[in-house]
């Protein structure tokens, strides 16, 4: 990246990322949780030189630390029968995410999407896990995050 230039972010799943980069951020993890101590241990744990860790650690970061304390965007497509936005919001809730904007659109073709703003510093897991959780529900269609 050039001077003055602005960074571009990605929203990558880590399968199709190089190796090298999954083994930084499993070194990260480890020295954030404290599993190793240093950095030395963390990227011999993780399979990785020192001089790689050091040069791309400051451009990996997990999708929920981006999006800790923060407040997203969540779009939901739900089925359009009785008590399908009560439960996902009973849902959200019950994680610990606090619902700052709810829009409904009217329904049609059998389904309504519903853009939720949520603040997610109270979440008691990760992001991704809360939405793992709604695409498992049978009033859910599909779930995506917006923006965050």
């Amino acid at each position: 990246m050039g001077q003055g230039q602005n960074p571009n972010y990605f929203i990558v799943e880590s399968a199709v990322l190089p190796e090298i980069y999954r083994k930084v951020a499993e070194a990260k993890r480890l020295l954030e949780t404290g599993e190793e101590r240093t950095v030395n241990a963390a990227t011999r744990r993780a399979g990785i030189s020192r001089s790689a860790f050091y040069k791309y650690k400051d451009a990996i970061r997990p999708f929920q630390d981006l999006l800790h304390g923060g407040i997203v965007t969540v779009q939901i497509l739900l089925r359009n029968e009785p008590g399908a936005l009560s439960s996902v919001l009973n849902l959200l809730a019950a994680q610990g995410g606090n619902v700052i904007t709810i829009n409904q659109a009217i329904p049609g073709g059998g389904a309504a999407a519903v853009t939720v703003g949520l603040e997610t510093s109270g979440l008691s897991a990760g992001l991704e896990e809360l939405l793992a959780e709604l695409r498992t529900r049978p009033e859910v269609i599909r779930c995506e995050v917006l923006a965050g």
